[in-house]
């Protein structure tokens, strides 16, 4: 199973983007990414991983802890990491809106399941970034990925983008093939699954496999999933993919984050530059997390 390929790619990817998150295409194409950076936008050290990181990892140490998926949990250590600094390398720098106020309506007594915002503004790639270890547990169903999206981000174009993404990392976990071909058959079964939902026709592009047009790269879901599935296809390898998907620019982090954590699944951990992992602080500490994760999976 690997979990580290996912986990770790992931990480890589999103601390690739960091120092340059807001940046636009046209600063990078001028200064591109091409190596670990330190400073930039958020003036962190090098290596440093992002909010998408850690609400990934605390996604991990609930389901670890409690043997299962807990909602209510999960968002406590959500709110662990938002608001005491758990689960990052130092404090915590970046949350996002939408992230931050279903935290809020959770800590001022919402149901876990009703504290996701639930309106087409909310629909920012804030469940997106964390959802990929829900693909390494066996048998995991529609529902269960939806409500975890839904922690923070309940409108169906959210959970919509959540279960493509999972279903990818699910179809290379289990499948040998092309890299099209996994994106491909987990199109066509969301597109069975959500047949009747009205928000499956914002994935028209990924649905027509149609990238012809300007891969938009901020941090609506719909185009964080678009240049994720856009630089996996025009690639074939870890380093070109995650490279492509930070110097899109924009929401740097995320779109590196996303689409290495598909790419570490694809081409394996020994694909990501060994400079690149070492490079990670308190890497190792994700390390002994992986397993226990995997471990879990495993069980279940």
């Amino acid at each position: 199973m690997k979990v580290k390929d996912g986990i770790c790619g992931f990480i890589v990817g999103d601390a690739l983007g960091v120092p340059v998150e807001f940046y636009s295409r046209k600063e990078l194409e001028d200064d591109p990414v091409v190596d670990m950076r330190e400073g930039g936008t958020h003036g962190m050290p090098k290596g440093t991983w992002s909010d998408d990181s850690s609400m990934m990892i605390a996604t991990m140490d609930s389901i670890v802890e409690k043997n299962g998926i807990d909602y209510a949990d999960i968002m406590d250590k959500f709110c662990q990491w938002a608001f005491e600094d758990k689960y990052n390398q130092y404090e915590t720098f970046d949350i996002g809106n939408t992230t931050r106020q279903g935290l809020m309506r959770y800590k001022n007594g919402a149901e876990p399941l009703e504290s996701g915002g639930k309106l087409v503004r909310d629909n920012g790639n804030g469940s997106l970034m964390r959802i990929l270890p829900l693909a390494y547990i066996p048998d995991i169903d529609f529902e269960t990925v939806e409500n975890v999206s839904g922690l923070t981000h309940a409108h169906d174009r959210s959970k919509i983008a959540c279960a493509l993404c999972v279903e990818i990392a699910k179809s290379i976990l289990n499948n040998d093939l092309a890299i099209d071909e996994h994106i491909k058959n987990s199109v066509d079964i969301i597109k069975e699954h959500y047949k009747d939902n009205e928000e499956l026709v914002e994935f028209k592009r990924i649905i027509d496999d149609d990238f012809t047009g300007e891969i938009r790269s901020g941090g609506y879901v719909i185009d964080s999933i678009e240049s994720v599935i856009y630089c996996l296809k025009t690639t074939d390898n870890y380093k070109d993919a995650v490279l492509k998907a930070v110097n899109l620019g924009g929401d740097t982090d995320t779109t590196g984050g996303i689409c290495g954590g598909l790419a570490g699944i694809f081409y394996g951990f020994d694909a990501i530059p060994i400079d690149w992992i070492e490079s990670i602080p308190k890497l190792d500490k994700v390390m002994s997390l992986c397993e226990k994760f995997e471990a879990y999976c495993d069980r279940n």
